[in-house]
């Protein structure tokens, strides 16, 4: 089952796109110049409705079918890079010192332009489709800026669905999973305030150092003693700040970090035994402990219905062969999480072949990936807006 012949003739063009907003990337919210190129796109494209602004920068374009009345369902793609500095040398690299779409969030944009561009001409469903492109997914939580704007409500948004690229997988191939497929990402700051004086006389000190690395071990056992085997988290201290003299030992120790899990109740448990952790060896010490917690993006959750429209678009395309319903859930974060708590939906993976993986300073979206995504995106419009 091919691609699509007319996504195969929009490649060159759409892949002119991609590399055009790579060489231009933008962070967060300030994606002005990116959402500036989609909603331009979206005008040559006739699409029946363009809003812009709404998640600060976001645009969405709504599509009409010709089939008549019906309902509408909204394919998201994100616009935002990441502050890195690439290093993949090629013609179309970053233009910018320290910005970098190493996500390929400049690929997921273009695919879901190309895709735009065939639903405009062709319009061959019911109801309508709502292309999103959001802002601010690297950590800004521009998708719940969206949905708190009124997104689904202002156009009747009933599912929604994503789409991202990943390193590894053959292009041609998807995958994805019913329930969670990608962790929450919270955070974590524990403050350890002890005693400072000589380094010669530590028992005349309390040592933050000698604590935090006491904390740092215990928080281990929040997996290897806490949580379920065969549950999924992880807790990881990514900070360890404290002294400045070989012969001092500091007042305050400081350390960060982050918390990954794949359902709610191990949230909680792995929120409560941190603070409990480092409270209890922090009195047992001697020092003052704060601990700051923040919780960030939420559990990724794929609906069971919503997923099988995902994969069976994806199979009509690639061919059951190359598609996976059983996809490992990744400790990686996703604010498209936001959207599927307003709304039935699901999130799938497509190949980007054998390239640097997400985050590297090498990687780069690849351009073989487009027809698939654009096939993709149009046939799960069209089944699901079947007449």
């Amino acid at each position: 089952m091919p691609i699509l012949n007319r996504a195969a003739e929009l490649q060159s063009e759409v892949t002119e796109w991609r590399r055009h907003l790579h060489t231009k990337p933008e962070l967060l919210f300030a994606v002005e110049n990116t959402a500036a190129f989609v909603e331009n796109k979206l005008k040559e494209f006739g699409v029946d409705e363009i809003v812009t602004g709404l998640g600060r920068t976001g645009v969405v374009g709504l599509i009409k079918g010709n089939l008549g009345e019906g309902r509408t369902i909204g394919l998201r793609a994100d616009m935002d890079a990441l502050p890195m500095t690439e290093t993949s040398g090629k013609p179309w690299a970053s233009t910018t010192a320290g910005k970098m779409h190493a996500c390929g969030h400049d690929g997921h944009t273009a695919m879901l332009l190309g895709a735009a561009k065939y639903l405009a001409e062709t319009r061959n469903f019911k109801g309508a489709v709502a292309v999103i492109f959001q802002p601010a997914e690297e950590g800004g939580g521009g998708g719940n800026e969206m949905v708190k704007d009124g997104m689904m409500e202002r156009f009747a948004i009933e599912e929604v669905y994503g789409m991202h690229n990943m390193p590894g997988m053959p292009v041609g191939q998807f995958g994805s999973r019913i329930g969670p497929i990608m962790a929450s990402t919270d955070e974590f700051t524990i403050t350890i305030d002890g005693r400072g004086g000589h380094a010669a006389q530590p028992h005349k000190t309390i040592d933050p150092i000698v604590i935090g690395s006491q904390i740092v071990n215990a928080l281990q056992t929040i997996a290897s003693r806490t949580v379920d085997p065969l549950a999924s988290v992880v807790v990881s201290v990514t900070k360890f700040n404290a002294g400045f003299a070989h012969n001092i030992i500091p007042e305050q120790a400081v350390l960060a970090g982050t918390v990954r899990t794949l359902m709610p109740e191990v949230r909680d448990l792995a929120e409560g035994r941190i603070k409990q952790i480092s409270e209890s060896l922090g009195s047992a010490y001697g020092a003052k402990i704060k601990v700051s917690y923040g919780r960030n993006y939420p559990v990724t959750v794929n609906h069971r219905q919503e997923t099988g429209h995902a994969l069976s678009a994806a199979a009509n395309i690639a061919g059951e062969n190359q598609v996976s319903d059983d996809l490992d859930p990744m400790m990686g974060g996703e604010d498209f999480s936001y959207m599927l708590l307003a709304r039935p939906g699901a999130f799938i993976f497509i190949g980007n072949g054998d390239t640097a993986g997400l985050h590297n300073p090498a990687y780069d979206f690849n351009d073989e990936a487009i027809p698939h995504g654009i096939s993709y995106w149009v046939k799960l419009a069209e089944m699901r807006l079947a007449a």
